[in-house]
C-alpha cells in the first residue's frame, strides 16, 4: 500500500534533485547537462551582485511576514465569530461562502482583481475614483499599490481555509469552561481572551512555525497572474519563484534559475529545521506543565 505514495515521491521529490547541479554550471544545450562546463558559484555570484537578489529577498519575506501576521489575525476571528453563531444551518452557509475564495482558481482570481482595477473599465476607476472626487489611477504601472492590493487578495483567498482549522480547535475546547466563566460573571470578551485564546493557543504556534518554515517559498499565481506579469511592478511583485520562472522561460538563463531555486531552497530547508526544532521544544515544555 506504500508503494504507489513511495514511487510518487522517489519521482517528485528526489530526482530533481540532481537538477541542483545546474546552479554550478554554464548550461550549453550542444554540450548536454552532464557534459556542460562546471563554473563552480559563478551563477551565483553574477546573481547577487545584482539588485535583482536583494529585491526577489526583501519582497518574499515581507510579503510572507505580513501575510502570516493578518492571515492569523483574520482566521482567529472569523473562527471565533463562526463559532459564537448558534444556527447550524445559518454557519454552515457562512463557512461554505467563507472558504468559497479558496477554491477559486487564482487564474479567476486575477481577472476579478483585473475588473476592479484595469485602467479604461475597472470598477474602482469608473465608480470609487469618480465619486470621491480623484482622478484615475494606473494601477498596473504604480508599483507602489500593490503591496496592499495582494496582501488583501491573499488574506482574501486564504483566510477562510486556515480559519477552518481554528474553528475546529475552538469547538474542541469544554463548554464547561465557559459555564464557569458565565458564573463567575465573565464578558464575551473575557471568555475569548482568557478562555478561547490561551486554548488555541498551541494550534497557533504550529501553525504559525510552520508558516516561517516557509516563509522563503511564495505562491507563484498571486504573485505572477494577479499583476498579469507587467514589467513595471516588478520592484514589488517579483519574488524568489516568479523570478526564476521568468529567468528560466524568458531569458533562458538555466544556470541562474538554478541558483536563484537552489539558494531558495537552502534558505527553506533551513528554515523548515528550525521550525521544527522549536516546535519540539515548545511540545517539550507544554508535556512538563
Amino acid at each position: 500500500m506504500m508503494l504507489p505514495g513511495l514511487i510518487y515521491l522517489l519521482i517528485n521529490n528526489y530526482l530533481p534533485l540532481f537538477g541542483l547541479s545546474l546552479a554550478f554550471k554554464d548550461v550549453n544545450y550542444s554540450k548536454g547537462i552532464w557534459d556542460s562546463d562546471w563554473i563552480g558559484f559563478k551563477n551565483f555570484e553574477y546573481l547577487f551582485k545584482t539588485d535583482d537578489a536583494f529585491i526577489i529577498t526583501r519582497n518574499t519575506i515581507l510579503y510572507n511576514a505580513a501575510f502570516i501576521v493578518l492571515g492569523l489575525i483574520v482566521s482567529v476571528g472569523v473562527a471565533i465569530l463562526l463559532n459564537e453563531i448558534r444556527n447550524k444551518v445559518a454557519s454552515r452557509f457562512y463557512q461554505s461562502v467563507i472558504i468559497l475564495p479558496f477554491l477559486i482558481s487564482i487564474i479567476i482570481v486575477s481577472y476579478l482583481v483585473y475588473a476592479m482595477f484595469s485602467v479604461n473599465t475597472g470598477m474602482v476607476n469608473k465608480t470609487l475614483l469618480p465619486a470621491l472626487g480623484l482622478d484615475p489611477i494606473s494601477w498596473y504601472t504604480e508599483p507602489k499599490y500593490w503591496p496592499f492590493i495582494l496582501t488583501v487578495v491573499h488574506i482574501w483567498k486564504a483566510a477562510g481555509y486556515s480559519c477552518i482549522v481554528y474553528l475546529a480547535a475552538i469547538i474542541g475546547i469544554d463548554p464547561e469552561y465557559y459555564e464557569a466563566a458565565k458564573l463567575d460573571g465573565a464578558s464575551k470578551w473575557m471568555q475569548i481572551r482568557k478562555i478561547t485564546l490561551p486554548m488555541i493557543t498551541p494550534v497557533i504556534t504550529i501553525l504559525t512555525l510552520l508558516g516561517i518554515g516557509r516563509i522563503f517559498y511564495s505562491d507563484f499565481g498571486l504573485f505572477y497572474q494577479v499583476p498579469m506579469d507587467s514589467g513595471a511592478l516588478f520592484s514589488t511583485t517579483n519574488v524568489i519563484d516568479t523570478y526564476v520562472f521568468r529567468g528560466l522561460i524568458q531569458l533562458g538563463d538555466i544556470g541562474m534559475s538554478s541558483a536563484a531555486g537552489f539558494y531558495q531552497s537552502l534558505v527553506g530547508f533551513v528554515l523548515v529545521l528550525v521550525s521544527n526544532y522549536v516546535v519540539r521544544k515548545i511540545d517539550k515544555n507544554n508535556a512538563l506543565f
